[in-house]
């Protein structure tokens, strides 16, 4: 009697799934008791249907499957079905691309799909139900659920491979069971009962291996690489709840699997196949590839009453279908862009949930009471969809990067062996992975782990910085440490699993879920996130709401099929993710790693998932009816991602070793890496100076449409649409970043910090820009914006002394000067100079330069014809702080602007009264430019620049000499010899460098040399020179001249006035520069503490008045500037952009004449006991400039042109006066500066080290070592680390640099004829025109005391022009009268 019942249950999954079987010796061995089937071919196609994976099997077979049934004791023993060795091959489907464009199809209609899954099902129960089935009592039928809940399956020896590409994934479980078990998590035989609703399983896996190799052309593994996962055992317990005890569908399922050590590892042959498994992960995760052919996703919903169809015809797969808004009418819907597609997934896995908790749906149609109770049991089962929570839990998680090496074996034949060598380590503790879904309308996934760290393990590329032997501590090789440790935080991250022996479900009582989004968002705030993790928290909500104001999506009865009873739909995805305290070290050791890993990463390319499809635009678009657009105006849904970082800490330490340049080569395997093997010994450097950078809190916010081809489709057709929709047709992301400072600190043999050195006070500022989706769609719409960026920063200031500025050089040139192993020692004195010891009081303290600049705004913005960018600079302050006479610091400005320098030109201003720098005061620089897409379009109109500059005041005080010829003391010979020298071979055979150097050029990674900042960077691959062996000498010049080819100077000059002619030809230019005043004292000039700090006239003045030593000043005033291009009306030059000018310049050369005007340029000097003397009256001009050009007929690629320049200057009449104090005065200041330049010239000259070391970088540790400032270099031309080689030495290089075009000297006239033969002709006309010049000389009579003599010289209607033809060249001259006058004061009376 009970096998009648049991048995066809068993044989329809046995029959389902294997091939060849005959049904009646199953049913023979069945009932014996025990079945043992070998040799099983697995019928891949209904697998393949059945999973709807995209993916298909290549092979699947079973070795040996055994079912035991205790037909005798079927109430209390368990049945058992033990598989024997299962082995499966997959791959992904071909051609899935096209499966992908075809079911995204518009002409897959709803009635279609209804029809494919109702026509399924019945399929499987025709197979499984016996052909007249007595409806069994309640007692059989209860004993066939235990029998079923109580299943035992074991698995020995599962092999799962996946193959695609050069890639061969493969998982092997030794050993996994599944068996039911009671409260406490032990096995047990349990079933429901009307008290406990209540079943839990345990699944055990034991010995996981997982391996990822790489195949040849002809599908072998040539090389077996290390397992990713090896030998790791895990254990998953299954919860399900019930509502009541005919339930068919668990209304909870939990799924919780805990891994207590996670140890992987990856070479780095591993890697990109390793990335490349992930991101067909994500690809599948999105929905980018994989057709699923239930209909979930692609179905476009078509408003129709009679093609709605009947719902429920989907049976028990209880999926709410889709609704999208109505607004998309027939639009595609399976057209993500990049977005993420949620449903993607869980549509897939929604589908597995009958599957896998229930019995088969043919059971429940015989086994039902009777046919109607059964449909209104379906139909209710259809509303309520059962909450899936799964989590996935680790204790500590390790990652070890290793990089690979050949080896051979002795003998000539044996095949080569692999040696791996770990160089990285990645440690996590307390993981925790949990996803919760509720049918469709809601999917929640949250990330998060307690602590990680990550670590630098052996030697990389030869310096072996970690190997065993050099005792060095945890804490140094230890580079990136963020959140806490488990012992501190306890076992938070298995809060309610069924792992927490705190959790409801382990202490009997019904778990609460949230399952809305306002009390999801109040519960998991990224406070309780980090509270909970503390390095690391994501939480990713997704949820459809329907909003007809008849309760939620998932209670309403569809079957009505009636739309209006749908109503709408709205979706929402948020994405936060928080990142806790973090500490990065940036030393050599990291970064090498770093970017080894990034080169392994980028070895393979492979061709990306989901190909991008061709934005093709449909013609015949549905135009909307305004209801319609109404309701898409109301909601539009979004995706929202929004990541946080707080307290991080960036320390950059100087490169103890640097040879990024044979990182690239070493990587790819074109260099062997036993070069570097024979550098024995690394010794770290201390004290290490590093820069370190603070920042309290970063936050970047980005949103984007969910479905933005259609939305795009449907607003780009509307006629106006309003701001609200193009609002929701760009992607938007905000970025801003609060507390940034940084500062100078260096690390010293103990491990431990010495107090940072502020250069950089806390700042904030903000970054907003916005894209457009799919552009295409718009080009009919010019004016829309494509990109657009704001950036605002409140302020900034930046301080240091000469002695910090030259560590920054220092750390700065040991990164960007490649190839120096040993370019490291900082001068002792610069040291002690930067990190003074606490309570020591410094001999003479360095004067600290200050510089602030605030409310810096720019706005940019491009649309399909122009780019255009607008600004604003509020003001900007550089003073000096500089040690006073009694011990306090005096403050000595600068520069400062805005400054009010209307009437600083003469010098009434200083017995005037001033009014104080208001904190009104417009902006100092005030910009708007706007620039055509293309130049050559015709009907566009050319640039515009407008331009504003208030005021500026400059002081050249002494105080700034001080500060720029600092120069630390000579470093002590006790000191080098410490210096540890690191011998590494830079030199290498002249013919492997060469090839390497062909080698790297074409290396698809050569693109990163372009990231260093140095001349060296992008030179090995283009040099040309005898120097290739030694890429560490070549002299700067030669390499200048290498990298500029071999171009003449002519070419240069005409490429350039090509250039500058296309950027102004039709430039409508505005600019407008107000006077900058320059103070020149020739001793220091403090500001006193009554004046607003910083006001340079104010300070200037109050001397002037007050003091009675003050000091002898030039002042001098420079013009302010006006420029109009012709045509042009005056207009703000702050706009809102883009905008349109009244007047623009359509044709070449319309932009010309500018007229340019020059106002109240003077110079005069101030001496103590208030003595002004004027050197220079204001003056004045006005000029015009004309520029027109023709082309001529091209002799070569490029087309030439011929310019007409034309000049005409108007100049005021000039007045000069000069004196003894006067001429005195510039003679001292002009000493002053002589002495300064020759000091700095000579301090350039003695230490070419500190500019380019490598010309110093000797050949082994008797070299000298290079210091940022200092010692004279010994003559490298004779110990030429390269002379063994047989190159040429320095001096034949320097030779050969001579002859390069900076060394020239080309007369004027040489490049003006040149520049007319290399870019047409060029016609010079100019024209000044002076009406008076006067010129008085003043000075004391040495015969008669007291009294003055004069001698005044006047020349009167100047005129000069110039005419340059290509012909002949014409210079006139006129001067209409010319006299001199001699005049002698008599005692207080004029002359």
């Amino acid at each position: 009697m009970l096998e009648s019942y049991v048995t066809p249950i068993l044989m329809s999954y046995v029959n389902r799934y294997i091939k060849n079987l005959k049904p009646s010796d199953l049913q023979l061995s069945l009932w014996g008791g025990d079945v043992v089937l070998s040799k099983l071919e697995l019928k891949l196609d209904v697998l393949e249907q059945e999973l709807k994976l995209p993916f298909t099997f290549l092979s699947g077979h079973i070795h040996e499957l055994r079912i035991h049934v205790p037909w005798t004791k079927l109430g209390s023993e368990p049945v058992v079905i033990t598989i024997n060795t299962m082995e499966c091959i997959l791959k992904l489907k071909d051609g899935i691309q096209d499966d992908h464009e075809s079911c995204g199809s518009n002409s897959t209609n709803r009635s279609a799909t209804e029809n494919t899954k109702s026509s399924v099902k019945p399929r499987r129960i025709q197979q499984a139900a016996p052909t007249d089935p007595d409806l069994p009592p309640g007692y059989v039928q209860s004993l066939i659920r235990r029998v079923v809940n109580n299943v035992n399956i074991v698995i020995n020896n599962l092999i799962l491979k996946y193959v695609e590409d050069d890639i061969v994934l493969s998982v092997n479980i030794t050993s996994a069971e599944c068996y039911t078990v009671g409260e406490l998590w032990d096995r047990a035989f349990m079933d429901i009962s009307a008290t406990d609703l209540v079943l839990r399983k345990v699944i055990n896996f034991s010995d996981c291996t997982v391996c990822l190799d790489k195949r040849n052309a002809s599908g072998k593994i040539e090389f077996y690489q290390d397992p990713l996962l090896y030998k790791c055992s895990f254990r998953t317990r299954l919860h399900f709840t019930y509502d009541n005890l005919n339930s068919k569908m668990p209304s909870v399922i939990k799924i919780h699997t805990l891994v207590e050590s996670l140890k992987l590892s990856i070479t780095d042959q591993q890697l990109p196949m390793f990335i490349r498994i992930m991101q067909l992960g994500i690809a599948l995760y999105y929905g980018e590839i994989g057709n699923f052919k239930d209909g979930e996703m692609e179905e476009p919903t078509c408003h129709n009453k009679d093609m709605l169809g009947n719902i429920t015809g989907a049976e028990d797969e209880t999926r709410i279908d889709m609704q999208y808004p109505a607004q998309y009418k027939s639009q595609d819907l399976y057209s993500q862009q990049e977005d993420e597609q949620s449903q993607g997934w869980v549509s897939w896995a929604w589908s597995f949930v009958p599957a896998i908790v229930s019995y088969d749906d043919g059971e429940e149609d015989f086994l039902g009471n009777d046919p109607t109770s059964t449909l209104h049991q379906q139909k209710a089962q259809t509303l309520r969809d059962p909450i899936v929570s799964i989590g996935f839990y680790c204790t500590k998680a390790t990652v070890t990067f290793k990089l690979t090496e050949m080896q051979a074996e002795s003998s000539y034949y044996s095949p080569q062996k692999v040696k791996s060598r770990e160089v990285l380590c990645w440690e996590q503790e307390g993981t925790t992975v949990e996803a919760l879904m509720m049918g469709e309308p809601f999917f929640d996934c949250q990330i998060g782990f307690v602590g990680c760290r990550a670590l630098c393990l052996k030697g990389i590329m030869g310096v072996k910085d970690f190997e065993e032997n050099m005792n060095r501590s945890e804490t140094e090789a230890c580079f990136f440490i963020c959140g806490e440790n488990l012992s501190m935080k306890g076992l938070t991250y298995l809060t309610n699993s069924l792992f927490d022996y705190r959790s409801p479900e382990n202490n009997g009582t019904r778990a609460e879920f949230i399952l809305d989004a306002a009390h999801h968002k109040e519960t998991y705030t990224e406070i309780a996130g980090m509270q909970r993790f503390g390095a690391f928290y994501m939480d990713y909500l997704y949820i459809m709401e329907n909003i007809s104001g008849k309760g939620s999506a998932n209670q309403q009865d569809f079957s009505s099929g009636k739309s209006e009873d749908m109503g709408t739909v709205q979706e929402k995805s948020t994405k936060s993710l928080v990142i806790g305290p973090l500490d990065f070290r940036l030393d050599s050791s990291a970064v090498h790693r770093i970017l080894k890993m990034i080169v392994c990463a980028l070895e393979h390319e492979y061709e990306p998932y989901g190909g991008l499809k061709p934005d093709i635009k449909d013609e015949n678009e549905t135009i909307l009816n305004p209801e319609e657009v109404a309701s898409l105006e109301e909601y539009i849904p979004t995706r929202h991602t929004s990541v946080t970082l707080l307290k991080c800490t960036f320390t950059i330490f100087m490169a103890e070793f640097n040879l990024l340049d044979h990182l690239l080569p070493v990587i790819m395997g074109e260099k062997n890496s036993s070069n570097f093997l024979n550098a024995t010994n690394f010794q770290s450097l201390r004290p290490l100076p590093s820069i370190q950078i603070l920042v309290d809190k970063i936050n970047l916010e980005h949103s984007v449409p969910m479905y933005a081809e259609q939305l795009v489709h449907v607003v780009s057709s509307l006629t106006q649409p309003s701001d609200n929709l193009l609002h929701y047709c760009y992607a938007h992301c905000y970025l801003k970043i609060f507390g940034f400072q940084a500062g100078l600190t260096s690390l010293d043999c103990r491990g431990s910090y010495c107090l940072p050195v502020p250069i950089i006070p806390s700042f904030s500022t903000a970054l907003y820009g916005k894209l457009l989706k799919l552009p295409t769609c718009w080009t009919k719409r010019s004016q829309i914006a494509v990109t657009e960026g704001i950036f605002e920063l409140p302020n900034l200031t930046i301080q240091a002394t000469r002695a910090q500025t030259l560590l920054l050089q220092a750390i700065y040139q040991s990164w960007s000067h490649i190839g120096n192993v040993n370019s490291l020692s900082v001068n002792e004195a610069l040291m002690n100079e930067v990190f003074q010891t606490i309570g020591v009081k410094s001999k003479n303290p360095l004067p600290t330069l200050e510089g602030s600049i605030q409310n810096v705004e720019l706005k940019y913005c491009s649309t399909s014809l122009v780019k255009c960018a607008s600004g604003t600079m509020g003001s900007i302050k550089i003073c000096a702080k500089a040690p006073g006479d009694s011990g306090k610091e005096k403050l000595i400005p600068l520069l400062q602007g805005p400054s009010d320098t209307k009437d600083l030109h003469s010098s009434k201003w200083l017995n005037e009264s001033r009014k104080p720098e208001s904190l009104l005061a417009p902006d100092l620089i005030a910009f708007t430019v706007q620039v055509p897409q293309y130049m050559d379009y015709c009907h566009n109109s050319g640039a515009v620049l407008l331009c504003s500059v208030q005021g500026v005041a400059v002081n050249i005080d002494p105080v700034l000499y001080t500060w720029l010829i600092y120069q630390p003391q000579k470093r002590t010979s006790r000191h080098m010899q410490q210096q540890p020298v690191v011998a590494v071979p830079l030199v290498m055979p002249i013919s492997r460098r060469k090839d390497d150097e062909v080698s790297v050029g074409s290396a698809p990674l050569a693109k990163q040399q372009s990231c260093q900042a140095s001349e060296y960077a992008s030179s090995p691959i283009k040099t040309k020179t005898v120097t290739e062996s030694r890429p560490l000498s070549i002299p700067v010049k030669a390499m200048l001249n290498l990298s500029e080819g071999c171009r003449s100077p002519e070419e240069r000059m005409k490429e350039f006035i090509g250039l500058v002619w296309n950027a102004v030809k039709s430039l409508t230019l505005q600019l407008d520069v107000q006077s900058c005043c320059v103070f020149v004292p020739n001793d220091s000039l403090p500001s006193p503490s009554t004046i607003v700090s910083g006001d340079i006239p104010g300070t200037v003045r109050s001397w002037y008045h007050g003091q009675t030593s003050m000091p002898g000043m030039l002042v001098l005033c420079l013009p302010q500037i006006k420029i109009i291009s012709a045509g042009h009306k005056y207009m703000e030059p702050l706009q809102e952009i883009p905008f349109v000018i009244p007047r623009p310049i359509l044709e070449e050369g319309n932009a010309f004449p500018w007229t340019i005007s020059l106002h109240h340029f003077s110079m005069y000097t101030l001496f103590s006991k208030q003595v002004t003397l004027c050197l220079v009256e204001p003056m004045g001009c006005t000029s015009t400039l004309a520029v027109t050009s023709q082309k001529l007929l091209a002799t070569g690629p490029d087309t030439r042109h011929s310019f007409v320049v034309c000049l005409h200057v108007d100049l005021e009449s000039l007045q000069i006066k000069c004196s003894n104090p006067q001429v005195q005065l510039l003679y001292e200041l002009t000493e002053i500066m002589n002495k300064v330049w020759n000091k700095i010239q000579r301090r350039g000259n003695l230490s070419p080290s500190s500019a380019y070391p490598e010309t110093m970088a000797g050949p082994g540790p008797g070299s000298p070592v290079r210091s940022s400032v200092g010692t004279i270099p010994p003559d490298t031309s004779t110990c030429s680390p390269s002379a063994e080689v047989g190159t040429t030495t320095e001096g034949d290089s320097i030779q050969a640099g001579d002859d390069s075009p900076f060394s020239d000297s080309v007369t004027l006239e040489q490049t003006t004829s040149n520049i007319g033969g290399a870019s047409g002709r060029i016609s010079l006309w100019m024209q000044w025109v002076l009406p008076k010049i006067t010129i008085k000389l003043f000075a004391p009579d040495p015969e008669n005391k007291g009294t003055e003599l004069c001698m005044v010289s006047e020349l009167e209607d100047l005129s000069a022009s110039i005419d340059v033809q290509d012909v002949y060249t014409k210079v006139k001259c006129k001067i209409e009268s010319f006299n001199i006058d001699h005049y002698r004061s008599r005692q207080q009376q004029n002359f």
